[in-house]
């Protein structure tokens, strides 16, 4: 029998002694776990020129649109052709939205424009507006031009512009007479 009332008794003083130590030492509190709540999503930086009021780079939010970069830009201008754009599309990081002007198209039996001021137009030094004064270049493919001549170097002769997408032969023979480098 001893040897129960020694189990008992160590039973005993074992639960006096946890149940003083948790008492004696009060409720137990740990550090606070702050959450940190999540950063906004980076928005979207998107240049845009052309035929807009304020062309310039725009900082817009997540999910936007085409239709948003215009409103940031001022709008459009009267003259912008905003039906070759897609208003609807989804706008990325770093995108390079450009706003044509809409380009009358010739009637047929009408004579060729002839050059601002009456010269023939550099290939290596013609402006945007100035390739797009040409028949048949409408704003990519005066863009185009440029790109080529910018990663290419000047043009040596006006058939190399045969070489540049969207150049024919067709094309080439409209606008021989109305550009030299």
């Amino acid at each position: 029998m001893k040897t129960w009332q020694s189990f008992l008794m160590g039973l005993g003083a074992g639960l006096i002694s946890a149940a003083l130590i948790l008492v004696g030492n009060g409720r137990m509190e740990g550090k606070p776990i702050l959450l940190s709540t999540p950063l906004d999503p980076p928005g979207v930086r998107v240049s845009v020129r052309g035929a807009v009021v304020a062309p310039g780079i725009y900082t817009l939010p997540p999910g936007s649109i085409l239709q948003d970069a215009l409103q940031a830009a001022g709008g459009a201008l009267p003259r912008a052709d905003t039906s070759r754009l897609n208003l609807a599309a989804p706008l990325s990081d770093g995108q390079d939205v450009r706003v044509p002007l809409i380009t009358p198209t010739p009637l047929p039996g009408t004579p060729q424009p002839t050059p601002p001021g009456g010269g023939k137009i550099n290939l290596n030094t013609a402006t945007l507006a100035e390739l797009e004064s040409l028949p048949g270049i409408g704003p990519v493919l005066a863009q185009r031009i440029i790109d080529y001549r910018e990663t290419n170097g000047p043009f040596q002769s006006v058939d190399d512009l045969l070489n540049v997408e969207g150049v024919g032969q067709s094309l080439l023979n409209k606008i021989r007479d109305l550009v030299e480098v």
